[in-house]
C-alpha cells in the first residue's frame, strides 16, 4: 500500500512528478491525469506522486456541505496503486494550510518540501486560500522555478463531463450503470457484517447486515452485485432500505450471498452494486416475500455471475 500520512517519509516522495485533488473515487477523469502522471515519471525515473486530502477540505471550512465520499482512504489509494501511483501522500487539510495563499502552497509544500520534478492537473485545477490559484496561475508559478506542468483535457461520457458530482448524482438516483460507466468499474462499500433480527434466516434468505459504512449509498433499492469476504467472492443479492414488510423503520443495507454458509460476524466485507433490480416494497404475506426474493435471487445469478 503507498500510502504515507503526512510529510514523515520525505525520502519516498521528494523529487517526483505529482498531481494533487482529492480524488474521490478515482474515476475515469482522474485516471486520465494519473496515466500521465505515471508515464512522465517513468520517463524521468523519478517516484509517481498523488497528493490527497483526508478529511476532504470542505469538511473542515464547511462542514454542512461535505458530499458523501465515494470512496474511502485505504481503497482510494489501493486503486491509485493499481494506475501505477507509487505514493499517495495524504495530508491533513489545517485551517493554517487553507489559508496558504496560491504562491505559499506552491513554494511551501511543493518545491520546498516535496522538490517536485512536475505537476500534472486537470483544465477545472484551483488551489491556495479561497481557491484562488488557476492553472494559469500554476504554470506561471512553474516557470519561475523552471518545473515541468501539464494541464490534460477533461473527460467526458457522450456529452457528460466525469466527475465525482456526476457520479453521487447517478448513484441518488439508482443509476447503477451510469455510475460504473463513470467511474469504470463497479461503485463499492465496505461495511463490518453485525447481528440482525434474523428473519432472514427464518424464511431461508440469511443476510450479512453491514453497519459502519463510510461511503455513498445509492437510493434505497434490491440491486444485484459482488460481495467480497476476505478473500472470497461471491454473487449477492442486495437490499438497502426499511424493510417495509416486517414494519422496519431503519435504513439497513442487508446482503444475501449466494451459495454462501457460515459465520461472517465481525468481518469487513466489500459490496459492489451491479445493477439495480426493483424497489423496496411492503409485500401482504411471507409467502410473496420468499416467491419475489427467489426471483431477486434469479436475477442476481445471471447477472453477477457474468460479472464475476
Amino acid at each position: 500500500m503507498p500510502l504515507i500520512t503526512g510529510f514523515t517519509a520525505p525520502f519516498a516522495y521528494r523529487g517526483g512528478y505529482v498531481s494533487i485533488g482529492n480524488f474521490d473515487g478515482v474515476h475515469r477523469g482522474h485516471r486520465v491525469i494519473v496515466n500521465q502522471v505515471v508515464e512522465r515519471a517513468r520517463a524521468a525515473s523519478v517516484p509517481a506522486v498523488v497528493v490527497t486530502f483526508e478529511p476532504h477540505p470542505v469538511a473542515v471550512l464547511a462542514p454542512h456541505r461535505q458530499p458523501p465520499r465515494l470512496t474511502r482512504l485505504e481503497y482510494k489509494a489501493h486503486l491509485l496503486e493499481e494506475c501505477g501511483i507509487d505514493v499517495v501522500l495524504a495530508i491533513e487539510p489545517t485551517r493554517e494550510l487553507l489559508a496558504m495563499s496560491p504562491r505559499e502552497f506552491f513554494e511551501t509544500i511543493l518545491v520546498s518540501e516535496m522538490q517536485i520534478a512536475g505537476i500534472v492537473e486537470g483544465p477545472n485545477f484551483c488551489f491556495g486560500q479561497h481557491r484562488a490559484g488557476t492553472t494559469e496561475t500554476l504554470v506561471a508559478l512553474a516557470d519561475e522555478h523552471s518545473i515541468d506542468v501539464k494541464i490534460v483535457s477533461p473527460e467526458t461520457s457522450g456529452e457528460d463531463l466525469v466527475s465525482s458530482t456526476a457520479i453521487r448524482q447517478a448513484l441518488q438516483a439508482g443509476n447503477i450503470e451510469l455510475a460504473t460507466q463513470l467511474l469504470g468499474r463497479m461503485h463499492r462499500v465496505r461495511g463490518v457484517v453485525r447481528s440482525g433480527a434474523a428473519r432472514g434466516r427464518t424464511i431461508g434468505f440469511p443476510t450479512a447486515n453491514l453497519a459502519d459504512v463510510a461511503e455513498m449509498l445509492p437510493c434505497d433499492g434490491v440491486y444485484a452485485g459482488i460481495a467480497t469476504v476476505g478473500d472470497r467472492v461471491f454473487s449477492a443479492a442486495i437490499q438497502l432500505g426499511t424493510n417495509p414488510t416486517f414494519d422496519g423503520s431503519e435504513r439497513k443495507l442487508e446482503a444475501h450471498l449466494l451459495d454462501f454458509s457460515g459465520d461472517i460476524y465481525g468481518q469487513e466485507t466489500d459490496v459492489d452494486f451491479r445493477h439495480r433490480l426493483r424497489d423496496v416494497v411492503r409485500f401482504d404475506s411471507t409467502d410473496q416475500l420468499v416467491r419475489q426474493l427467489n426471483i431477486d435471487i434469479e436475477q442476481t445469478r445471471q447477472l453477477c455471475d457474468i460479472a464475476r
